[in-house]
């Protein structure tokens, strides 16, 4: 036992912190490294190369879409093209306005701040960028009565950088001061496949593309599954193979990490066979659902649920979530035939 008592505590942060310098390893550092989002990234050069000719500071950016599809290694690309600095942080570490203040005021001349989920952002925190982000200055006011004045610090110009899961849930005086909005999509097999070889050659990682293109097609149309699922199979053909991860071994390895052919984990599948199992496939309420498979509200919205969603597994309604017919099917479970109705009149 830990001294805090909390062991699971500690390796889940120790494993985080353990992720996050492996996905740092691999990240690319300009546009043309970063494969994939090509419309993105097309916009995106032709706005660094309009701000790098003004020699201005690039407006602010706000990337948004599911969890693992490059939104910090963008913010992170963003800076090395203009070649400014980048701080980063978080909305929920910056918990007072306070908070927000020391890092506005130490902002350098065109330096970029990069807030990751910028939705979970204290409301007087957000208000104090508001006059930050559109004017570069900040007011307070000293006194109280009749002696309180209002003061004015001017900020050097900075570009604001936020990445949100939840676009919906931004307030709209924030989400309009962004003059950039970047959504980030799932990937296709052909361009998970180069990064998933990209990221095997980084690693020393020997792999057959057929290998590639296996785990390219499991890894749920994004990149950091992608690159998580090779450094499983790397310890994987490690230990049960002579360290070549061919088809075979790429096909065995996946089956042992429960991830079938459709890019679904555990946690997806228990998720549909509850809604089949225990609510006759729908609706169900999220809450309903979360507590059912002891799952937390958030990360099934955030994380399992838009990938569901794209692959047509599950739908969403007034009532509540249901299970699709191709959702049976792809359980080899036979789609009843109320089910089959209600998604034939639709």
């Amino acid at each position: 036992m830990h001294e805090d008592g909390h062991p699971a505590r500690l390796v889940s942060a120790r494993a985080r912190e353990e992720e996050r310098l492996f996905e740092q390893s691999l990240r690319p550092r300009t546009l043309a490294e970063f494969v994939g989002q090509e419309a993105v990234k097309e916009r995106l050069a032709i706005f660094l190369e309009a701000c790098r000719a003004r020699g201005e500071q690039l407006d602010h950016v706000l990337l948004y879409g599911p969890p693992g599809l490059g939104k910090t290694t963008l913010a992170y690309i963003l800076a090395t093209e203009m070649g400014v600095g980048l701080r980063a942080t978080s909305g929920p570490a910056v918990e007072r306005a306070g908070d927000m203040v020391a890092i506005l005021t130490n902002l350098q001349e065109r330096e970029i701040l990069f807030i990751d989920e910028i939705h979970r952002l204290n409301r007087k925190a957000e208000e104090t960028l508001y006059p930050a982000v559109e004017d570069f200055v900040f007011d307070w006011v000293s006194g109280k009565g009749p002696t309180a004045r209002t003061n004015r610090i001017r900020l050097n110009r900075f570009t604001l950088v936020g990445a949100t899961t939840r676009a919906g849930l931004l307030t709209s005086p924030l989400r309009d001061r962004f003059g950039i909005i970047v959504h980030l999509d799932f990937y296709g097999p052909a361009e998970l496949m180069q990064i998933v070889l990209r990221a095997a050659s980084i690693l020393g990682v020997e792999i057959e593309r057929e290998a590639a293109r296996e785990v390219a097609q499991r890894a749920r149309g994004t990149p950091r599954v992608a690159n998580r699922l090779l450094r499983r199979l790397r310890d994987y053909a490690q230990v049960r193979a002579d360290g070549v991860i061919t088809l075979k071994v790429a096909r065995e390895g996946l089956e042992l990490l429960e991830v079938d052919g459709a890019g679904l984990d555990r946690v997806d599948q228990e998720m549909l066979r509850a809604i089949i199992s225990k609510y006759g496939g729908g609706p169900v309420g999220l809450t309903t659902l979360a507590a059912s498979i002891g799952e937390d509200p958030d990360t099934i919205e955030e994380v399992y649920e838009p990938y569901l969603l794209k692959k047509g597994f599950l739908q969403r309604t007034p009532r509540g979530r249901m299970v699709t017919p191709l959702a049976y099917r792809h359980l080899g479970l036979e789609p009843p035939g109320r089910q089959l109705d209600f998604f034939s009149e639709r």
